[in-house]
């Protein structure tokens, strides 16, 4: 198994542990610092976990928040399993042992004439 590491972001609690309850709050802050952010950016930056992180505005949420960066971003452990690739024709098992989708998949309809019609038949056409 490999071993992967992920983060969870925090700056939502460290804020409301320094009494800031808005994002509103931080902008003119991040702004004080030479981060200008719009508010749509910094309502993301405090909601959401983020993928990509400017160092600058990381240290400004350090020097605002006056914590350390373990307060705002906690490694996580994750287990990753390794996947194994199907052999082309290899039946694909599900997460419970059984038989994947494919075992499942509908045959393909085959059409007929009606019974006692004949190919050679003419409709009274003619």
């Amino acid at each position: 198994m490999l071993r992967k590491l992920d983060y969870r972001w925090h700056l939502r609690e460290v804020m409301a542990m320094r009494g800031m309850f808005s994002t509103t709050d931080l902008r003119p802050l991040l702004a004080e610092r030479g981060i200008d952010l719009s508010p749509s950016q910094t309502y993301r930056l405090v909601t959401e976990r983020p993928e990509r992180l400017n160092m600058a505005t990381l240290m400004a949420l350090l020097d605002i928040l006056d914590c350390r960066m373990e307060d705002l971003i906690e490694p996580v452990p994750v287990q990753a399993t390794v996947g194994r690739r199907r052999a082309v024709g290899q039946r694909q098992e599900d997460r419970r042992g059984g038989p994947g989708v494919g075992e499942f998949r509908p045959r393909r309809a085959r059409i007929l004439p009606p019974p006692g019609d004949g190919a050679g038949s003419s409709d009274g056409a003619g």
